[in-house]
């Protein structure tokens, strides 16, 4: 009976390679047509109770794998199959993925913290540092230097240390600035604490991104990620508000901060420590005897990954996100106090609804958007936000003014993690990480130098521009999304 049992399953799972292209569940650029992608939990089912004798060769001269664990021995060793013949985890299976996308969501929770709570602390920050708007952007600065200071260590990190080590060290990171910030320091200090912020925040969000990417159903998973930011990012502006209208400093809110970020370092290490077994594909740039150099073949592949067409559209994409996301979110408040002559305690809680606008469009919106085509639904989103800004600019009542920031993070909310799919479709698997971590850093230092020069405009001439600013980010991101390549069909 187990010799039979071994049989079925040897019949199931042949039958299952040699399906046509049609049945090929995952697109991918430029690629000839390959071998059916499986999703993890039906080739589980498939081997489950085989413990039967080895399995005879294929065409290609490599053994059928019995177990999930020898899945790689199947793969043909053309390197033109690299990226093709591949299984697929969904969050279930295996079952610690299920903690592992919690703690991807739960640290881009405080992501979502950290980087929305300058907008309503910024006005108490001038004022107890006695200083602008131009020395305060600061803070922006040194954030994007941080971001971009991770963009050619995260492969390396996380070849040399494994997925939860690096995890853990950009959450140290990341506690180390709070706690410099809960101190309440001089600002050239508070500078610095922003600069390991978006070192943090950086090195901890390609993992991510590239993990939830490739997931079935990415999509899906991309949304609940950014997401969790959303939230973070909605509920960071109210609890910096009411502590700071209750005659708390500044630096109170960083106590909350703080807390997250130790919790997210304990769950990053016990959901992500056995990932490199759960997960062989990631071991590439390990020692071994056929690469015992893998320092040269990560150079190469940072440098493949930062040539890519696709890289380079997406970062400068995401540089004109980020630069308008963080730009609304960081000057709209200053924007409401001096033109619309609003008190700060009235409008501390318009970022709030601009970034509960883009949560909700995250959850809401970005599985209809991937129905409707992920490259359509984003151009008309990016259009759509563009009427409301003008609205923003042009009504001059608070209250619609509101409504309508609110409107505009709704329909910018999904346009990141539909991005990231659209981009991990376009990039080769090999240079997923670098690459998408090139365009977390590179393009999320837009969301420094945007707000950094609306600050010194708005020194010199007034906050208005911050509207004309967002307007002609929208433009560039449209450029940016024409310009990418289109994603190839399979041939029914």
């Amino acid at each position: 009976m187990a010799s039979q049992g071994g049989f079925e399953a040897l019949i199931n799972i042949e039958s299952r390679i040699h399906e046509p292209p049609a049945v090929l569940k995952k697109d991918y650029h430029a690629l000839p047509d390959l071998p059916t992608a499986f999703e993890l939990d039906e080739l589980s089912r498939a081997s489950r109770g085989n413990d039967g004798p080895s399995l005879p060769a294929t065409h290609a001269g490599t053994q059928i794998p019995r177990i999930l664990n020898e899945l790689e021995m199947s793969r043909p060793p053309s390197p033109e199959y690299h990226d093709a013949a591949e299984v697929m985890q969904t969050w279930t299976n295996p079952p610690i993925n299920k903690w592992r996308l919690l703690s991807a969501c739960l640290m881009n929770f405080g992501n979502g913290l950290n980087d929305a709570a300058p907008g309503a602390l910024i006005p108490y920050m001038e004022k107890d540092y006695k200083i602008g708007y131009a020395i305060v952007s600061l803070i922006f600065v040194t954030n994007a230097v941080g971001f971009i200071a991770a963009a050619p260590l995260s492969q390396a990190l996380q070849a040399r240390l494994g997925r939860a080590k690096t995890l853990v060290l950009a959450e140290s990171i990341m506690v180390a600035a709070y706690i410099m910030l809960v101190c309440r320091p001089p600002f050239p200090l508070v500078v610095a604490s922003f600069l390991f912020l978006g070192l943090g925040i950086a090195t901890n969000l390609a993992p991510n991104n590239v993990f939830a990417a490739n997931l079935s159903n990415g999509t899906t998973s991309l949304g609940c990620l950014h997401g969790s930011y959303g939230i973070g990012a909605t509920i960071g502006p109210l609890m910096a508000t009411a502590l700071v209208t209750h005659n708390h400093p500044w630096s109170t809110f960083y106590f909350i901060s703080l807390s997250v970020t130790l919790f997210n370092l304990i769950l990053a290490f016990f959901s992500f420590r056995n990932y490199e077994k759960d997960t062989p594909s990631v071991n590439l740039l390990h020692p071994t005897a056929s690469n015992p150099n893998p320092s040269s073949s990560r150079s190469k592949l940072l440098k493949a990954a930062l040539t890519n067409k696709t890289t380079i559209l997406g970062a400068l994409f995401i540089f004109c996100y980020q630069g308008a996301e963080v730009s609304i979110s960081g000057w709209v408040i200053s924007f409401l106090i001096s033109y619309r002559h609003s008190s700060p305690a009235h409008v501390g809680y318009v970022t709030s609804g601009f970034w509960g606008g883009i949560t909700l469009g995250r959850f809401l919106l970005s599985h209809p958007a991937n129905k409707v085509g992920k490259k359509r639904a984003v151009f008309i989103l990016i259009l759509g936000a563009t009427c409301f800004q003008l609205l923003v600019w042009l009504v001059p009542n608070v209250v619609g003014e509101a409504v309508a920031v609110s409107i505009v993070g709704l329909l910018l909310g999904p346009i990141y993690p539909c991005a990231t799919a659209v981009f991990s479709n376009l990039i080769p698997k090999r240079l997923q990480m670098s690459s998408l971590a090139a365009v977390s850093a590179l393009g999320s230092s837009g969301g420094a130098v945007a707000p950094f020069f609306t600050g010194l405009l708005a020194q010199q001439v007034g906050t208005w521009v911050l509207h004309p600013i967002c307007i002609g980010l929208f433009a560039g991101m449209v450029g940016c999304w024409l310009g990418l390549p289109r994603i190839v069909k399979r041939r029914e």
